[in-house]
């Protein structure tokens, strides 16, 4: 078989964007010829691309192609492989392929809308939209009738880019490479596909701090010539919704329905943002603290770098008052037994007391709880607490300082000593670029590597890992199956600043096929 190919700079030339590709459509359309688009990812261009896309330019006169760009790629570590504009110039070397335009959003939606296609041509693997996990070809479809266009599918065999790439490449470390072979043998992902489908109508009730997470990027000018400090030049600011709301975000993209009780400042200046960052299916329950802030931790970044500088906290982590204590408590004792799961998001800021930590285990279905140290509270707010749970979720140096023991294997720390002083049958043990630790009292240790080690903002990972697996835990999945969901939702979020996405299910589904093929 032949395939023509185009210079190097002809390919170049070929990529548009999206608004000028919409012109050009249209000027094609107006001289009576067929324009056809078909989309993807195109991370490493095989056979099978070539007769999709050669199928493709035989329904009409002007075939364009667009990728989604690097961003936007929920494909798990190292991907994509190739750059957008490397992907960009390898479609533009086929002669066969008129025009090339990079999508900044992780949807086909905005190049459709821009070139508005007589025909969309998709893979046979979509022809049934019940294999589609995503849902997209729904979409995609009423996107392409909108405009009086077609979907049409191409019958060529298909075959997986990420299976080639995971199996040809060497993305990964080898011993990750091989923990994840061990997992493709033991068809994993069709277990944590219905596994994640078994939540979809859970409703979980969070418990916890509320933060607002206050980032400030700054330009690092030099040393004061009088005084000892950096002088910094302020850019731009990102105010987020963190703490409990950032969790219970997370969870809202597969449970049914999330609730929160919290308590924020009365007359909270960030309560307009608060509500406006929930998800639709999350429901806000305020406890008002007269005369105290809403927690507010301001960060200083270094904006070329994303470095964090230093940081600044805003609050009274007091204990409650007893009438806001006794609210809280009846909010409880009311409700906890009507959520299959009550979640708790311990920062340590002042709002779980003693009263309700008891009336929280007395009443609770299942009860998953993460307690956090930090600057404001090291050593005062650990797991050691609760006295009972049924899923814990810590780091290790949380983990360590809870059983005041700094050189005990993390394994010994997690499956033996812990155990000893919380009655609790499944705990995991986060480990950064180490993965995770999981004990299941019945089954024992199981241990996860990382799936990643491009790390952009660390802020809410151990969260994100958290919230997402305390349903599955809830759900009876394994722990080999909740550090394996947890890893790999934790290695999403430490590639978004700070909370400008939670993590959902079908990325990370996408995420987790990409992984296992």
């Amino acid at each position: 078989m032949t395939i023509a190919l185009t210079t190097p700079s002809s390919a170049l030339a070929k990529l548009k964007p999206l608004d000028e590709l919409h012109e050009i459509a249209a000027r094609h359309r107006a001289a009576g010829e067929t324009v056809v688009l078909a989309h993807g990812t195109f991370d490493l261009l095989h056979i099978g691309h070539l007769r999709h896309l050669r199928q493709a330019k035989r329904h009409g006169r002007i075939l364009v192609v667009t990728i989604t760009a690097d961003a936007f790629v929920n494909k798990g570590p190292g991907r994509p492989v190739f750059s957008e504009h490397m992907r960009a110039e390898m479609l533009g070397a086929l002669e066969f392929v008129d025009y090339v335009g990079i999508v900044n959003e992780g949807t086909a939606i905005p190049a459709i809308n821009a070139v508005q296609p007589s025909v969309y041509v998709k893979g046979q693997d979509y022809r049934d939209s019940k294999d589609d996990i995503t849902g997209g070809i729904i979409k995609e479809r009423n996107a392409v009738e909108s405009h009086g266009g077609e979907i049409a599918f191409t019958d060529e065999i298909t075959y997986s880019s990420s299976s080639l790439i995971n199996r040809h490449l060497s993305v990964f470390d080898p011993s990750l490479d091989e923990f994840l072979e061990a997992q493709r043998e033991k068809r994993t992902l069709d277990d944590l596909v219905g596994l994640l489908d078994r939540i979809k109508d859970y409703r979980v009730l969070f418990i916890g701090d509320a933060i607002i997470d206050d980032y400030n990027y700054v330009s690092a000018m030099g040393k004061s010539p009088k005084e000892h400090m950096i002088a910094t030049l302020f850019g731009d600011r990102e105010i987020f919704a963190g703490g409990v709301f950032a969790a219970a975000n997370h969870v809202a993209d597969f449970c049914r329905e999330v609730e929160i009780v919290t308590t924020i400042g009365e007359g909270c200046e960030f309560e307009p943002l608060i509500r406006s960052s929930l998800k639709p299916n999350v429901k806000l329950h305020p406890v008002r603290r007269p005369g105290a802030p809403t927690t507010r931790k301001a960060r200083y970044i270094d904006k070329s770098y994303l470095r964090k500088l230093f940081e600044v906290y805003y609050m009274d982590d007091s204990p409650l008052s007893g009438n806001q204590e006794s609210e809280i408590d009846k909010i409880i004792a009311d409700h906890a037994d009507q959520f299959d799961l009550v979640v708790i998001t311990d920062f340590g800021h002042g709002l779980l007391t003693p009263s309700m930590i008891e009336t929280l285990q007395r009443h609770s279905r299942f009860l998953a709880v993460n307690a956090q140290s930090n600057s404001a509270n090291m050593g005062y707010n650990l797991i050691t607490k609760y006295a009972r749970a049924d899923y814990i979720c810590i780091d290790a140096p949380e983990a360590r300082l809870a059983v005041s023991d700094r050189y005990s294997d993390i394994e010994q720390v997690a499956s033996e000593i812990l155990p000893g002083r919380i009655d609790c049958p499944r705990i995991v043990v986060t480990h950064g670029k180490n993965g995770c630790v999981g004990y299941e009292a019945d089954r024992g240790v199981v241990h996860a590597p990382a799936f990643t080690k491009t790390v952009v903002d660390t802020v809410g990972a151990g969260d994100a890992f958290f919230a997402v697996t305390a349903p599955l835990a809830a759900a009876g999945a394994g722990m080999d199956q909740i550090t394996f969901v947890g890893n790999a939702a934790g290695a999403m979020k430490v590639g978004i600043v700070g909370h400008r996405r939670s993590v959902e299910k079908v990325p990370l589904i996408k995420f987790l096929t990409t992984l296992l093929k």
